[in-house]
């Protein structure tokens, strides 16, 4: 590449064969608004030197094999808007290091998949993004990157990976959010700031190690059309709130530890089975079957060992006369029933309390002794 670039407003050395490094040459005042060196076999770091290019809207590095850690120092660039990393070498924490917000002024679009990016990330990682609405560029456009003069129109392009698809994509509204996590080794909960993004259309935090619960807040960001959760460990329940997003078009949640049924809507049941694959948990459609639970059933040995018990009580009672029937099934209820309980006798006198087995052969003795008057 060059030494000598801050003096070009659009570097757009995209999809060659370039090696090396990217030259640490932007000098203080620095014109350049795009520079985008993605598909190339660069290496080394970030130049530091970018810091003094403070009309920079559009950065790509992408597809190169820079190895560094997350460059926290450019949230310095007052119009950053544009930011992706995808498909690198870059490693270690995303967290500032005080744990505070990520506080880029202006991004939009953040992509940082299928690098080697550790730890998780406090609740109060998107509290300082920018929730945008439609905004007209300074030249009237609503475009990034759009630059038209007497000379050239020029339009910077990116690949997003939305909706489960990889695609270059030109003329994105400056309305547009996306951010896209997929393919590191984050872990811990999806922080609930999420929510506060008002702007955002896409969010792919896939194949990572996230835990938790859902995020509610995501019912707040009304223009989602893509979430790609999958591929982690999460669990607990699909929130029905999310049922609420009508631009939702595209719902990956496969793989992870979710329970319960799956929201009924349009934006759940028109999605494909596998969007939902590999939680044993969830249950309704667009998966087999549904989520009643199938009437309990006694074992066969339980049913045959009370069916005998019956027969050899039927047997016991044909083989006696009347008086052991009548005390036997006395007995028998009442030891049954509870055999802890005591049975009150009220006599002349007092109250008296005897156990089952006492009574039962109180009232044996005394029917024996009927049937032998009653015999003489």
């Amino acid at each position: 590449i060059p030494q000598c670039l801050s003096n070009l407003k659009i570097v757009n050395l995209r999809k060659n064969s370039l090696d090396g490094s990217i030259p640490d040459e932007f000098h203080s005042g620095a014109l350049t608004q795009t520079l985008d060196v993605g598909f190339n076999r660069l290496t080394g770091k970030l130049p530091r030197s970018l810091l003094n290019c403070s009309f920079l809207r559009f950065l790509s590095v992408d597809n190169n094999i820079i190895e560094d850690t997350f460059p926290f120092w450019l949230k310095a660039l007052p119009n950053l808007k544009v930011f992706t990393l995808r498909s690198n070498r870059f490693f270690g924490q995303l967290s500032p290091p005080d744990q505070g917000p990520l506080a880029f002024p202006e991004l939009h679009i953040l992509e940082l998949s299928d690098n080697r990016f550790t730890g998780s990330l406090p609740t109060n990682y998107f509290v300082n993004w920018k929730a945008s609405s439609v905004k007209i560029n300074e030249d009237g456009s609503i475009y990034m990157g759009d630059y038209k003069n007497a000379y050239y129109s020029y339009v910077d392009t990116l690949d997003l990976q939305y909706k489960g698809l990889f695609m270059e994509q030109g003329n994105v509204l400056t309305s547009y959010s996306t951010i896209d996590f997929s393919g590191n080794k984050l872990e811990g909960h999806i922080p609930e700031s999420i929510g506060l993004l008002k702007a955002l259309i896409a969010l792919n935090l896939s194949n990572n190690a996230f835990i938790g619960h859902i995020p509610l807040s995501l019912a707040n960001v009304s223009e989602l059309e893509s979430l790609d959760l999958s591929r982690n460990q999460l669990s607990g329940s699909i929130p029905r709130e999310l049922g609420s997003l009508s631009f939702l078009a595209y719902v990956s949640v496969a793989h992870n530890q979710l329970t319960g049924e799956i929201p009924q809507g349009p934006q759940f049941s028109g999605q494909a089975e596998t969007s939902f694959e590999g939680n044993e948990g969830l249950c309704g459609l667009p998966l087999q079957g549904n989520c009643l639970s199938p009437p309990t059933q006694q074992p066969m040995e339980e049913d045959k060992e009370e069916e005998e018990g019956v027969l050899n009580w039927k047997a016991v009672v044909i083989g006696y006369g009347p008086g052991f029937l009548f005390g036997l099934l006395i007995a028998h209820v009442i030891a049954s029933y509870k055999t802890k309980w005591f049975v009150k006798i009220v006599g002349p006198d007092n109250h008296k309390e005897v156990d089952p087995v006492s009574l039962f052969m109180s009232l044996d003795s005394r029917c024996d002794s009927f049937n032998n008057k009653r015999v003489m």
